[in-house]
């Protein structure tokens, strides 16, 4: 690819599980769509759930993500979302309310293995997939090193 043209992918940083939203989300009282859904068992994308879960701050997130987003051709997606125990999952993933409730007992935090091993394990796999001439875009807080010490051992200044 030319300059201007490197792949791209986003890694954006996860929603809270465990706030009010969530608990919202999960109420047997909720009547919205994507509760109701959930509720009876389906699935909704990763994404769609901490759209709500978080409101614009993932909203921004996810809408600049699928902007600029540019995979390389061996993967169908550009963008993945870090999840509590579950490593990196791609914002269309179709996740229930059982996934989100488990997410929400893992902490979020680089020394809790957790959430760090399967992290870990997710981009590693990305990083072989994606190949070497791809940058790699964290979107979420870099203050903490919740996501970029772990992100930052397995891919480097590409991140």
């Amino acid at each position: 690819m030319g300059v201007g043209l490197r792949s791209r992918i986003f890694l954006l940083s996860p929603a809270s599980c465990s706030g009010r939203r969530a608990a919202q989300l999960l109420s047997p009282r909720a009547q919205f769509d994507l509760a109701v859904r959930l509720r009876e068992g389906g699935s909704a994308p990763i994404g769609d759930i901490f759209q709500f879960l978080s409101g614009l701050y993932f909203r921004g997130k996810l809408a600049y993500a699928r902007a600029f987003a540019r995979p390389p051709r061996q993967l169908p997606s550009g963008i993945f979302v870090i999840t509590a125990g579950s490593g990196l999952r791609e914002a269309d993933t179709p996740i229930t309310a059982k996934a989100l409730r488990a997410f929400a007992e893992v902490d979020i935090d680089a020394a809790n293995a957790k959430y760090r091993k399967p992290l870990e394990r997710t981009a590693r796999w990305l990083d072989e997939e994606a190949g070497e001439d791809v940058e790699l875009v964290l979107l979420g807080s870099i203050a903490s090193g919740k996501y970029v010490d772990v992100l930052k051992e397995i891919f480097g200044d590409r991140l």
